[in-house]
């Protein structure tokens, strides 16, 4: 149980920073689909994700974790080294700079993602025994 609250407190952890830094980084494409909804819908898939691994810590759940958590923590650092130009609808996010925030939630997707990789070989190793 231990594991599956640590790994859902990880998601939280990121879904609230991205919650709270979503306006700011919208404001500067409003029209388009911008990098604040981007943060909008990554913060409502580590909600979900967290969900899932506090109700039913299944493999499944924790695959879903993993898959959230490690997909945020290879986008921010990415987009902290690597200037990707804009690309159909998604804005350029090249943000050269660590800050607070963003190091919270790098940090807290890195904990969640190895987290969720114990929690998911666990649940496979569970799940061969029965």
């Amino acid at each position: 149980m231990a594991l599956r609250v640590c790994t859902s407190l990880a998601l939280f952890i990121d879904a609230g920073v991205h919650i709270h830094l979503a306006p700011g980084y919208q404001a500067g494409n409003p029209a388009g689909i911008g990098q604040g909804n981007l943060f909008l819908i990554e913060a409502a898939a580590a909600v979900l994700a967290a969900l899932y691994v506090l109700l039913r810590g299944s493999r499944t759940a924790y695959g879903a974790a993993l898959i959230v958590s490690l997909s945020a923590f290879a986008a921010v650092v990415v987009y902290r080294y690597v200037n990707i130009p804009a690309f159909g609808p998604f804005p350029a996010m090249y943000e050269p700079v660590w800050f607070f925030e963003k190091s919270l939630s790098a940090v807290a997707e890195a904990a969640g993602a190895i987290l969720a990789g114990i929690g998911f070989v666990r649940a496979g190793r569970a799940r061969q025994r029965t």
